[in-house]
């Protein structure tokens, strides 16, 4: 299992101009510590470190150690900011965990056995994969990294929900919690480009010339009336 360890400091100056700050000079991230009953702490992380350990897949569904002042705490990410179309990360959100309490995760779905398929294999069916996450809640120990789906007995459209995935003990979908045994994936023939066209609502499929048109004339309208 992996293992992912984040060093912070503490910061005192809040608000935006200081996080823009403390991202554009410093090259850090603004961060808050928070849960387990005891106060927030603002905390700011070195970047390349985040953005390094971000590349891994399992960070973002495993308990991870910050060292606050060379104090360790244990805590999962609850929510990531990332910039629009930079390759920066704008701020981050961590939950303190205890042993004794359950947290509520969403983790990655991994699908196995789709080359041996029936549907797949034998009738030429496509898979498809309708969630690649999925919540959970456990108690922190337990928390796995990935849960893996195996889909290798399905057949032609046929299709695989939440309560066929076996879970190992103490671990539970929030979706069935709520009684919503929603599909994870299923087998089907690819569809053909006529197939497709016919799905299209009839807008869909006006030619592109005869929209462009119809925008040119709302404009004229919308011209002449003074909008």
């Amino acid at each position: 299992m992996s293992t992912f360890e984040l060093s912070a400091s503490l910061r005192s100056n809040i608000g935006t101009g200081a996080s823009r700050r403390l991202r554009r000079l410093e090259n850090r991230v603004p961060g808050i510590l928070y849960g387990a009953g005891q106060p927030p702490q603002l905390l700011s992380f070195d970047h390349n470190q985040l953005l390094r350990a971000l590349e891994e897949e399992a960070f973002c569904s495993h308990i991870l150690t910050i060292y606050v002042d060379g104090q360790a705490q244990r805590a999962v990410l609850k929510d990531l900011q990332r910039h629009p179309y930079k390759p920066r990360i704008v701020h981050l959100d961590l939950l303190r965990i205890t042993a004794k309490d359950k947290i509520t995760m969403s983790v990655p779905l991994h699908f196995t056995g789709e080359d041996i398929a029936p549907g797949v294999k034998d009738s030429g069916g496509m898979l498809a994969r309708l969630l690649s996450s999925v919540d959970i809640r456990c108690l922190p120990d337990i928390l796995p990294e990935y849960l893996e789906v195996d889909v290798s007995h399905l057949g032609l459209d046929e299709s695989l929900h939440l309560s066929q995935i076996p879970l190992p003990e103490g671990i539970e979908f929030i979706a069935l919690i709520h009684e919503d045994d929603r599909p994870v994936v299923n087998i089907h023939m690819p569809r053909t480009a006529e197939e497709e066209k016919s799905l299209l609502p009839e807008s869909a499929v006006v030619p592109a010339i005869n929209v462009k048109e119809e925008v040119s004339e709302n404009k004229i309208v919308n011209e002449k009336d003074g909008k």
